[in-house]
């Protein structure tokens, strides 16, 4: 009787043992890329002055955004997040290379950047703050009536 009284402490012993392995499991982190891939050999191959935008498509794929303004420039985002369960993820690395082009397509520039540049914004409460005064319901409601026609309106007849 004694054996089978080792035998199930030694597998309570294992059950509990694999209940902590599985619950230390579950806390640990989930890393989630986010945006363009990089690969550093790819990224190196730009080379000012050689390449130009079909070339650097070839190498790198399309880009992440373009600029809409100023001169040419192709940004190639990636983010490397972590994420304990059921907390906001967390940004582990941040990546950014900007490709800028001259008028005829050439590469001018490639710069890097990492979380440094990163513009943390925090918002101010639940409302945007807007210029003017504030209206009542019932003002928005009723606030028309007679305005329709008036002079000075810009109405036809008034």
């Amino acid at each position: 009787m004694s054996t089978g009284k080792r035998v199930s402490g030694k597998m309570i012993g294992g059950i509990a043992l694999v209940a902590a392995a599985l619950t230390a499991g579950g806390c640990s982190s989930i890393r989630e890329n986010r945006g363009y891939i990089v690969d550093q050999t790819l990224v190196s191959a730009i080379q000012p002055g050689i390449d130009n935008q079909q070339s650097v498509t070839a190498t790198l794929g399309r880009p992440t955004f373009t600029s809409q303004f100023g001169d040419p420039t192709w940004y190639y985002v990636s983010s490397v997040t972590g994420r304990k369960p059921f907390v906001r993820p967390k940004i582990a690395t941040h990546n950014v290379l900007a490709v800028k082009f001259d008028a005829a397509g050439n590469v001018v520039s490639a710069d890097k950047s990492g979380i440094e540049q990163v513009a943390y914004l925090t918002p101010d409460g639940a409302e945007t703050p807007t210029l003017g005064r504030e209206r009542s319901f019932f003002e928005d409601l009723f606030g028309n009536i007679g305005q329709v026609g008036a002079p000075g309106a810009g109405a036809p007849g008034g």
